[in-house]
């Protein structure tokens, strides 16, 4: 018999996430059964859609949604040998019992210098989300003009890079002067502090006077808003979070894009990784070469413990992370 530790949610977030809203616990596992593996935390993925996630898909008491990198450490499951790691979405566990349907091997040939992490971050679901919306969804071509707003995510410092080794300028705004200076050592072309600009407008105007061809939208709200008016005729805009408005108490209304759109003819695409989820070995693979070959940089904010959960992911939420937020157990 195995105890597992796991955090649930308590009640769900109203606003801002607060500690009373997370809950530790206590399970029992049994013994894995005949294709069963028991895994064990090595790290947790704290990622934003959480926040508006967590009223659609879960209900108070249960344990808190979420991907991890774990060890097999009791198998039952030859596909799954001990000792391997693979990615889960068990959530917010310390351990847990799979038969295997819900997860995914670390690939075998993964650099003995890379931090496993990685299947996290460059490498897993923000790294195959920022190849979708630039490949998938906008169309992104050499020469052509990309505004990335929340650059310095996990998702954002991606698809700066991805737009890079495409040939394309890239402009990407985010919220410290830390992070300022990160996108730049990145190779972005051109980097803003959106939180200490006089005026957002010029601040886009005067990043590229031309407009822009592509928008990746991490952030929603005023700067939608905002950047939409800075577009070329034609230009495609990708849908990927709108955090600014995730912790609002009650949603937000207008100004509205749509005669904008209508005007200069733009594409607007919402979209989730999961529709390309049949491509992602392959994807996979392109974005550790790149991590090999030294174009795609990757860093990473660690919080140690699994009892700081809660506050690694309302930190988060904040902003404080540089590139990806993980948990190390």
């Amino acid at each position: 018999m195995v105890r597992a530790t796991v955090w649930i949610l308590a009640k769900h977030f109203d606003g801002f996430p607060k500690d009373s809203d997370f809950q530790q616990k206590v399970q029992e596992l049994s013994e894995p059964k005949d294709g069963e593996v028991l895994l064990e935390a090595v790290c947790l993925s704290l990622d934003p859609y959480l926040r508006p996630y967590s009223r659609v898909l879960m209900k108070e008491g249960d344990v808190l949604i979420g991907t991890q990198v774990a060890k097999v450490i009791q198998s039952k499951n030859p596909a799954f040998p001990l000792g391997s790691h693979v990615v889960s979405s068990c959530g917010w566990r310390s351990h847990s019992l799979s038969d295997g349907s819900d997860l995914n091997p670390i690939m075998s040939e993964w650099p003995k210098d890379l931090p496993l992490s990685l299947a996290l971050g460059a490498v897993g679901m923000p790294g195959l989300t920022a190849l979708y919306g630039i490949e998938e969804v906008l169309g992104l071509q050499a020469g052509e003009t990309l505004l990335v707003n929340g650059a310095a995510g996990a998702v954002g410092s991606v698809v700066g890079q991805i737009a890079k080794i495409k040939g394309c300028k890239v402009v990407g705004s985010a919220g410290s002067e830390g992070k300022v200076a990160f996108l730049k050592e990145l190779g972005f072309d051109q980097v803003f502090n959106y939180k200490t600009v006089t005026s957002l407008e010029e601040a886009l105007r005067s990043a590229s006077p031309e407009g822009y061809d592509c928008f990746f939208e991490n952030v929603g709200g005023t700067f939608s808003t905002v950047a939409i008016e800075q577009m070329k005729d034609f230009g495609r805009i990708a849908l990927c979070g709108n955090i600014s408005l995730y912790n609002d108490a009650s949603p937000q209304t207008g100004p509205y894009p749509q005669p904008t759109m209508i005007m200069k003819q733009l594409k607007m695409e919402g979209f989730k990784q999961t529709r390309w989820a049949h491509k992602d070995p392959e994807s996979q693979k392109r974005l550790m070469g790149w991590v090999k070959e030294g174009k795609l940089q990757w860093r990473e904010h660690v919080t140690k413990g699994f009892a700081n959960l809660p506050a690694a992911f309302m930190g988060m939420l904040k902003g404080d992370n540089t590139g990806k937020a993980i948990v190390a157990v």
